[in-house]
């Protein structure tokens, strides 16, 4: 396939040969508001194991807070090709769920940096459990499956790219996902 006819397209969701390096994630998921954090969860290790046949590591946290700290503890370890973020921050009272979800979301921008490694934001920011329930397998999905397949889909781009860019006299490539993209704007999702 190509893009505008100047280059060929590196996608996603071409099989992989037998001799494949299947990826090692680690996947950080809060306990805090169990109920749907283990939905998530499975979502999440339901599209590993879908699309790689790999069961990820599980690394637990209290809440939604600590999921930065573990996912930089389980990368600066380097065992791991990158890392899924697993949680729910249900508002309350107050305006203190803004001020985790922004400290969790930099805090997972700046461990992916770091690390120069993938790391994905599986948590949910809602108003009531009813909507953490409807995006924890309900009727907008597993927002844990999604974020998993963020997760494998940015790893087999940055494969793909490593073994085309290591190559001399190449023509150019664009790096691009082969796969659906959620277009909320189309009103198709």
């Amino acid at each position: 396939m190509t893009l505008g006819g100047c280059c060929s397209t590196i996608g996603l969701m071409t099989p992989q040969p037998a001799n494949a390096h299947t990826p090692r994630i680690a996947v950080v998921v809060s306990r805090y508001n169990a109920t749907v954090t283990d939905r998530l969860l499975e979502g999440a290790i339901g599209e590993a194991e879908r699309r790689t046949g790999y069961i990820t590591d599980i690394w637990h946290a209290p809440g939604s807070f600590e999921l930065p700290t573990l996912a930089d503890v389980a990368l600066a370890s380097g065992k791991y090709d990158g890392a899924v973020t697993l949680g729910c921050i249900i508002r309350g009272e107050t305006t203190h769920d803004q001020h985790i979800a922004n400290a969790v979301a930099q805090g997972v921008v700046e461990v992916s940096l770091k690390h120069g490694i993938p790391v994905t934001l599986g948590v949910l920011t809602v108003n009531t459990p009813e909507q953490a329930s409807e995006r924890a397998g309900g009727k907008h999905g597993n927002k844990g499956a999604d974020a998993m397949g963020a997760l494998l889909d940015v790893l087999s781009v940055i494969g793909r790219a490593r073994s085309i860019t290591a190559l001399e006299n190449r023509p150019a490539q664009t790096f691009a996902i082969a796969s659906t993209i959620n277009d909320k704007a189309s009103g198709s999702v």
